[in-house]
């Protein structure tokens, strides 16, 4: 069994490694298709950019509850393949897009079946037997983003070599080899006698909200779990538009430093989480993350030279600790036939940061780059980002000192 265990977390791992491996391979690119689509500067491009994320994101909110929701009754696998193809069928239409708003059309497609992190995340749980192991595990999930990125940004700064779309070819292709892939040789992780009926009610996108209400504790946490994921999104979704145009970077600057976002991920992920955890503990992990994660933001608003972002990483890299600990804190409130529930809740939050905080993350990067701001300061999405991650420290230290004394005085 535990073989058996094992074998299905690297098939997870793998696919999610692809996956993500086919995003980070436009990344470098998408900047300068919009401005050549939109007939602008990379800096103004940055708000349009900011349009396609949240449009990914308000369909993928609505969907998620319902992928959720189908994987807790028909079983994740199926509902991981579809996923995998749909991303497959938007890349490709990325690819053909003659105008910006065709743009919008793939996203509308990956929005609908991005359910990868959202099942996958319910298939760690299937599989993780205490709150330690689903920790480390769900550190695996974080490694395979980050070795994605590893690959994807550099293999995407080669192919841009053959045009600006030839890198979204790539991705599609990836994603595609990676369902035909997971169709042989992923099983399934949710036994029958954990599977329920899909309710409607239950897959509700706001419904799937309240389900975190249920349980105070969860309630609360998911705020914080909320603000650390709108708080990346001053990273995620202005990286590319902010080094481009503060420090010159063209694509294949954009994708080597990627790349080593990537290797710091998958460094922190595969191994510092799964050694510092259980030395730790989640509680103090998720605090020592946090700060980690405020500082690294802190550094990057007021980098002066291009060479300071890679040193800037570290810290904010580090970081990367606090997730997979808040988020085996959330899941172990939670029974077996619920997982898929509650981590398509979360995802919908994931989803709400992606709506909300590239509107104001790349809106406010671009705003105060242009002529039209009150004083000039390229970094100040950082800081919001900054305020974001302090706030979630917060909430958190209030929270788990709460249920930690609470368990004390009960003990």
């Amino acid at each position: 069994m535990q073989t058996s265990r094992k074998a299905a977390i690297g098939f997870i791992f793998v696919t999610l490694f692809i996956d993500t491996m086919g995003w980070g391979i436009i990344i470098p690119v998408l900047p300068n298709l919009i401005a050549q689509l939109k007939h602008i500067p990379v800096n103004q491009a940055s708000t349009y950019g900011g349009f396609l994320l949240t449009v990914f994101a308000i369909v993928q909110f609505f969907c998620a509850p319902i992928i959720g929701n189908l994987s807790d009754r028909y079983g994740r696998r199926p509902v991981l393949l579809l996923s995998l193809f749909g991303f497959g069928i938007d890349y490709i239409v990325q690819a053909v897009a003659p105008s910006y708003g065709w743009l919008f059309i793939g996203r509308v497609v990956a929005g609908f079946t991005g359910a990868s992190f959202t099942t996958a995340s319910a298939y760690i749980a299937d599989l993780s037997s205490d709150e330690t192991t689903r920790a480390k595990n769900f550190g695996m999930v974080g490694a395979a983003f980050g070795l994605g990125f590893v690959v994807g940004p550099a293999l995407g700064s080669l192919l841009a070599v053959w045009g600006t779309r030839a890198p979204f070819w790539g991705a599609a292709g990836l994603c595609l080899l990676n369902c035909i892939y997971g169709y042989f040789v992923l099983p399934e992780s949710l036994a029958k006698e954990n599977r329920r009926k899909f309710e409607w009610k239950r897959a509700n996108a706001f419904g799937s909200l309240k389900f975190l209400t249920k349980h105070p504790e969860i309630g609360r946490l998911s705020v914080s779990f909320f603000l650390i994921y709108l708080a990346a999104q001053a990273v995620q979704s202005t990286w590319n538009y902010f080094t481009e145009f503060r420090f010159g970077w063209g694509p294949g600057m954009v994708g080597i430093s990627l790349t080593v976002v990537g290797v710091l991920i998958g460094g922190v992920q595969a191994g510092l989480t799964r050694v510092i955890n259980p030395r730790i503990g989640n509680e103090k992990s998720i605090y020592l993350g946090l700060s980690l994660y405020t500082l690294g933001l802190v550094l990057f608003a007021f980098a002066a030279q291009g060479w300071m972002m890679f040193i800037f990483l570290v810290p904010y890299c580090m970081g990367g600790i606090a997730g997979p600990s808040l988020q085996a804190v959330i899941s172990k409130h939670i029974g077996p036939t619920q997982q898929g529930e509650l981590q398509g809740a979360l995802t919908g939050l994931m989803s709400l940061t992606t709506i909300i905080g590239p509107l104001i993350m790349n809106s406010t990067f671009a705003y105060f780059t242009s002529s039209k701001a009150p004083f000039y300061f390229p970094g100040i999405h950082f800081l919001i980002g900054a305020a974001c991650m302090l706030v979630s420290t917060l909430i958190a230290v209030n929270v788990l000192g709460r249920e930690r004394r609470g368990a004390a005085t009960a003990g």
